[in-house]
């Protein structure tokens, strides 16, 4: 499509009315980072579907400002038997989409279906005997031994986040997205006003009863909805996103790009802000499954290529305030955060050595195929850097274009790159996804049941677990120095540095919170 009739396209979107919408509605215009192609936050681990979930689907607990959890739909729980039974209780009010009243025995089944594909949801599941309910407002875990992180499980914000479905839906194969869309949450999905690739609505529950209290952080808290309805705008173009913000044709756009910024920061009607502290962890994955980074010999060499201020130039420009690097494995405002063996990400690579390495280790100059997101900005910028870095190690890249959510889609698949897979792309984790080794999915080295790139690293499972069972913050932060040692013998991913990325909405909108894009406490002054 030529540029003059997508922007007439673009506009003649965003000025049509809705069906059905009333005259004096509130309507709050939101620019995505991406189209949301999938939309189940159990199937995939995209942000983009994980903010689209959240409004849909409520969970049992959630997470404040100060990174605590606290109950949401749960009243409260209980824990007996020296941590080995908890009974959480479900607080009134509560009702699905369609009309149904929610019972204890849906969010048993939902539990169930997350903790088969989330890495948190999955050692829950290994410390538990069984998950019962005993009346239709209570949820038992009896657990082999206790677990302690049982609420942070639960009430993780990141993805896959542990969403409360109706049981029918719940028990659809944890491996099988589902497509409906009925959930308990402050927003219902508008499926007869969905364009794919273009808009995405959704309308207020006027059903849903926020839980008792003063205070809304995160995703915990009274969650009260000021918009009768949330229309999401894909609009591929970075020029044009801003147009539309600046021009008041939209309202919000989730992440401008480093050179949008100063044209959006010229307009007095425009805020910018950094709402999220931890900020984004820039990660380049492999498929381990296939040649040649199923040699940790290669992937080694790859890692002493990198230099990661390149990527964060490249992603977020030169001002040293919107990135951070040297970074590692785990986020480095939080506990975990340690900097034992950065240095190899600031030394000048001797790319003709590491060349020379990666063909030693059985490199035979076959094709890599390399996923580049082109509607993903920042994506699609780093990845340009790392093709140019392959190439100066002498591996062949076969640089692929395409859009998020294929490259999501595309992720997943086992097959070999020759056939429709993969071998490499670059994503970025919400700073708190990687504050433990617990919750952070890319460190997971179980082989096919990991996270896609399915890395095998039994060292770094075993000090994971010895992590779990440790008992003091000294002794967590000393074994999350050693498994920062062990991943970069394995490699199970590759950390390209840290960036936090500014949001930029309408000065007369007020309620934003910290964190990813939430449209609860949002409102219009």
């Amino acid at each position: 499509m030529k540029r003059r009739t997508f922007l007439a396209a673009s506009a003649a979107v965003l000025a049509a009315p809705s069906i059905g919408r009333a005259a004096d509605a509130q309507v709050l215009k939101f620019i995505p980072q991406s189209d949301v192609t999938v939309l189940d936050p159990i199937w995939t681990t995209a942000y983009v579907t994980r903010n689209h979930g959240f409004m849909i689907f409520d969970t049992l607990y959630g997470i404040d400002g100060a990174y605590v959890t606290r109950p949401q739909m749960v009243e409260g729980h209980r824990v007996e038997r020296d941590g080995l039974q908890w009974d959480l209780t479900l607080r009134d009010g509560l009702s699905w989409h369609d009309g149904e009243k929610v019972l204890s025995r849906d969010c048993a089944a939902s539990i169930k279906r997350w903790g088969a594909r989330d890495p948190f949801g999955q050692t829950l599941m290994a410390y538990t005997d069984e998950i019962s309910t005993p009346d239709d407002k209570t949820i038992r875990f009896r657990l082999k031994k206790p677990f302690a992180l049982l609420p942070d499980a639960l009430g993780k914000p990141g993805s896959n986040f542990c969403a409360m479905m109706p049981e029918r839906l719940a028990k659809t194969d944890p491996f099988t997205g589902v497509t409906e869309m009925i959930g308990s949450g402050p927003f219902k999905w508008n499926a007869s006003e969905r364009v794919v690739g273009s808009r995405a609505v959704y309308d207020r529950n006027p059903n849903y009863k926020p839980r008792d209290g003063k205070t809304t952080g995160w995703t915990a808290g009274p969650k009260i909805v000021h918009f009768d309805r949330v229309e999401w705008h894909v609009i591929p173009d970075e020029s044009t996103k801003a147009n539309a913000l600046t021009t008041g044709e939209v309202d919000w756009w989730e992440n401008p790009t480093s050179d949008m910024l100063p044209l959006i920061r010229r307009s007095s009607a425009i805020s910018t802000k950094v709402t999220d502290p931890t900020g984004t962890m820039s990660c380049l994955r492999m498929n381990q499954l296939f040649p040649p980074f199923d040699k940790p010999e290669v992937r080694r060499a790859l890692m002493h290529a990198i230099t990661q201020r390149e990527f964060m130039i490249a992603a977020n420009g030169t001002d040293q305030k919107l990135w951070h690097a040297p970074a590692g494995i785990f986020c480095p405002e939080l506990p975990m955060g340690t900097t034992v063996e950065l240095s190899m990400f600031e030394t000048a690579p001797d790319y003709k050595a590491l060349a020379a390495e990666i063909r030693k280790a059985g490199y035979k100059g076959e094709k890599v195929v390399l996923m580049v997101p082109t509607d993903q900005a920042i994506l699609q910028a780093e990845c340009d850097v790392l093709a140019d870095i392959m190439k100066k190690v002498e591996i062949a890249v076969d640089y692929q274009a395409m859009d998020w959510g294929t490259l999501v889609q595309r992720r997943a698949l086992q097959k070999p790159p020759q056939e429709g897979g993969w071998n490499v792309f670059i994503t970025g984790w919400n700073g708190l996804d990687q504050s433990n080794p617990v919750g952070h999915v890319f460190l997971r080295g179980s082989g096919k049941q990991a996270m896609f790139g399915w890395p095998t690293a039994p060292k770094i499972e075993a000090l994971r677990q010895e992590w779990i069972d440790s008992q003091t913050l000294d002794a967590q932060k000393k074994i999350a120095v050693e498994i920062q040692k062990q991943a970069f013998v394995d490699v199970p991913y590759i950390p390209l540095g840290q960036y936090f990325s500014p949001t930029g909405y309408a000065k007369n909108l007020t309620g934003i919170l910290d964190g990813f894009p939430i449209f609860w406490n949002v409102q219009r002054s």
